[in-house]
């Protein structure tokens, strides 16, 4: 492995995130608490978490979380399914078991900059696929073709996309896992935040029910909004590759918290209601933000999030970094200026900022952020 980079998103998060008055970048829809999800589920589930021994358990991850995960997919069963701490741990191991030097690899950018920066590490050559804003951030199928090489193992591609929240539709998207299975590509899809669509008819099938050498990536964090259990996972119906996955993973978490597990199992199987629940949320939240970045038209371009809860507008009065730095200064609104979505192969567009519409209570930060504009104009 070759050196990794600073992870900008993760280090200003890590700087802002939790002394900010108005976080309006968060990237995960709003959490429950552990009575609320207990709630959900049965009797059973309630007792059952009383009487968990907190030992070890599988490193494959404990067989009721792995049956509660298959029980998302239409084609793939538990023993297809492995369980990382979090969606983090999955990149990092997958990225360097799929490609190495001589291989070469296409990743969407921007991106969660741990897809881009691990698999330039590992040494393989990497090419970005860009979506243009003026396209609506779309997949171009046509330009990732202009890319691939002989040498080309695996494409990467998030849908719902972070930070843009476009989804294509479903036949775009079964396209693309067509032609990686044509040309013995591997894809991985990061689909974190599935269950969020605006319009749960556009949904897309998950790559693993597509394809059998697919990798589907997906966590408890974003469309579940339950971050601190910190237990995500990766499906896949090439058991020998999620075999070499496991043993990577004897070198970082070894095993996941047995708590984390249970209570992500008890979410997976109330995913309707959660889901139903966040994407309220998100619906709740757009009416705000469509009114605000309508108020200022003059300085941002705004396209609403297809699926997701992050969005990345686009700024025209001149310097986002600045306009972030005094935002924060100033009212204490914590938003993401692009320059944390940089990229080493291409420029990302400069000009945008993140902004996360899936938690509750938004509505004083946009406050805040329209009495900054106020004060400036």
């Amino acid at each position: 492995m070759k050196p990794l980079r600073t992870f900008l998103l993760e280090e200003y998060l890590g700087e802002w995130e939790f002394k900010v008055r108005h976080h309006l970048t968060a990237s995960d829809a709003e959490s429950i608490s552990v009575e609320e999800l207990l709630a959900l589920g049965t009797d059973a589930d309630r007792e059952g978490l009383m009487k968990l021994p907190l030992s070890y358990i599988e490193s494959w991850g404990s067989p009721g979380l792995r049956e509660a995960v298959a029980g998302t997919y239409k084609t793939v069963d538990a023993d297809h399914v492995l369980a990382f701490a979090g969606a983090e741990e999955a990149l990092f191991w997958t990225m360097q078991e799929l490609v190495g030097p001589g291989d070469h690899a296409v990743v969407t950018v921007p991106c969660y900059q741990a897809m881009e920066t691990v698999t330039l590490a590992t040494g393989a050559e990497v090419s970005a696929l860009v979506p243009r804003r003026e396209d609506g951030w779309a997949l171009d199928l046509d330009e990732l073709r202009r890319l691939l090489r002989p040498s080309t193992r695996m494409v990467a591609v998030n849908y719902p996309n972070n930070p843009t929240g476009y989804v294509p539709d479903e036949a775009t998207f079964r396209e693309l896992v067509a032609l990686c299975d044509e040309r013995g590509i591997r894809l991985l899809c990061d689909e974190v935040y599935r269950g969020l669509e605006v319009d749960p008819a556009r949904t897309i099938t998950q790559a693993a029910d597509l394809s059998e050498t697919a990798v589907s990536l997906n966590v408890a964090s974003k469309s579940y909004g339950l971050p601190g259990l910190r237990v995500g996972w990766l499906a896949c119906r090439d058991r020998t590759l999620l075999e070499r996955l496991e043993k990577r993973k004897h070198y970082t978490s070894i095993c996941n918290a047995a708590p984390a597990e249970y209570l992500a199992a008890v979410a997976l199987r109330n995913r309707e209601p959660i889901w139903e629940r966040n994407r309220g949320i998100v619906a709740a939240n757009r009416p705000l933000f469509d009114d605000f970045f309508a108020r200022w038209a003059d300085l941002f371009d705004w396209q609403p999030p297809m699926g997701g809860c992050v969005c990345f507008p686009r700024y025209k009065g001149g310097d986002v970094e600045e306009l972030c730095r005094r935002l924060l200064d100033a009212e204490g609104v914590l938003v993401l200026p692009a320059s944390v979505y940089a990229s080493e192969l291409v420029d990302v567009p400069a000009d945008h900022l993140r902004v996360g519409i899936g938690r509750l209570g938004l509505d004083e930060g946009v406050a805040a952020f329209d009495r900054f504009l106020r004060a400036q104009n």
